[in-house]
């Protein structure tokens, strides 16, 4: 269905940060599927556990349990609890949109029928479903959408005055990113999380943190809402924990996630064998080669490179999730394009911003030519 446009593109293969195309030119990954390839392509650690899973087990129904997704349970659940300090319980999904969904729903249980209303960011993105694409900040994508899910309310992102005058007595959550990642790359302002989950505290409502794009190891920490003072109530992610093998999931602590009951939720392919073996064999070696600490070196080295180049007004973002902000009057879309024609996958997230986010395990080398093709690509555009 023509939901995506033409492709510019028929990739063939990749193997760490490099692409392949069908005539066998080599490009240079620096959007990793979105943030998603996090261990770059290929990775044969997590090839070998997909391959190995498939010959042995790939789904039961969740009338069963099987000791792959518990493992991965409980594996997520031991990351958030070193990161937030409270043991909670995980719902696993087949992407980041169901995983915000399945949110969405908790929140919606933990409230009860009078208490319903989600209120999110301006700029935000969480997801395309009806409920997600709801609490999603762009009102341009709810226009052919209409009349989408009631119960969202949406406020400036940053703007810590207006989030409190938004929640009343209605209020269930507050679902909120720790960089809005598809609105530009903008992290939140300092104090701001903190803020947030101040007014949370006191009126009740969960603090919900979309980490779908940001969650593990990709910002330098953990998660993205580590580089704050805040403990949430509810995370979700997705992207990088699967390193490509479509899976998401929701946590909560045990007090939250109790809010729901048997038949409250539920998905078909929840905890399947073969995509939690992926979890199992990244979150392994993402621990073993301490992908923050990756994230954070080698975004420092892209971050000053970028910074030096004529043509980039500023840089936003943390670890290896970072916005190049451009000159006025040179188009984003235009770069990005130049860009692929020398071999480089970037994308332009705004009209004035390029994202980058290859893979944690770059190498500086690497770094050094993309920031190169970059430079050029500027200047074409430019010129």
């Amino acid at each position: 269905m023509p939901v995506f446009g033409p492709p510019s593109l028929m990739i063939e293969r990749g193997q760490g940060t490099e692409l392949f195309d069908t005539d066998g030119r080599r490009y240079l990954d620096f959007l990793a599927g979105i943030a998603v390839v996090s261990l770059g392509h290929a990775n044969p650690v997590i090839a070998e556990a997909i391959s190995k899973q498939a010959s042995q087990l790939v789904h039961v129904s969740n009338f069963f349990a099987n000791p792959i997704a518990t493992e991965a349970a409980m594996g997520v659940d031991r990351m958030l609890t070193e990161a937030t300090g409270r043991p909670g319980q995980v719902f696993f999904t087949n992407s980041g949109a169901e995983a915000n969904e399945c949110a969405i729903k908790l929140a919606r249980r933990f409230g009860g029928p009078d208490r319903y209303t989600v209120v999110s960011t301006l700029g935000s993105f969480h997801g395309r479903t009806l409920a997600t694409l709801a609490a999603t900040g762009q009102p341009a994508k709810h226009a052919p959408f209409q009349p989408l899910p009631v119960g969202f309310r949406h406020v400036p992102w940053g703007d810590i005055g207006a989030m409190e005058a938004a929640i009343d007595e209605t209020v269930a959550a507050v679902l909120i990113e720790s960089i809005q990642g598809e609105g530009g790359v903008v992290p939140a302002p300092d104090g701001y999380l903190e803020g947030v989950r101040k007014i949370c505290d006191r009126t009740g409502a969960l603090m919900m943190l979309d980490e779908v794009q940001t969650g593990f190891g990709r910002t330098g920490r953990w998660f993205g809402f580590e580089h704050a003072a805040v403990t949430p109530d509810v995370v979700t992610l997705a992207k990088a924990m699967g390193n490509g093998m479509p899976i998401g999931a929701c946590w909560a602590p045990v007090e939250v996630a109790a809010n729901f009951s048997p038949g409250d939720h539920g998905s078909t392919y929840s905890g399947t064998a073969l995509a939690t073996a992926a979890v199992n064999a990244v979150i392994a070696e993402m621990r073993r080669l301490d992908a923050p600490a990756m994230a954070k070196s080698k975004g420092a080295h892209l971050r000053q490179r970028l910074a030096d180049l004529d043509g980039v007004a500023d840089m936003r973002g943390h670890g290896l999730l970072l916005g190049a902000v451009l000159d006025d009057g040179i188009a984003a879309g235009d770069v990005a394009s130049a860009a692929l024609r020398r071999g480089l996958i970037v994308n332009a997230v705004t009209s004035t911003t390029i994202r980058l986010a290859p893979p944690l395990t770059v190498s500086e080398s690497e770094i050094d030519e993309a920031v190169a093709i970059l430079e050029a690509a500027i200047k074409e555009v430019r010129s």
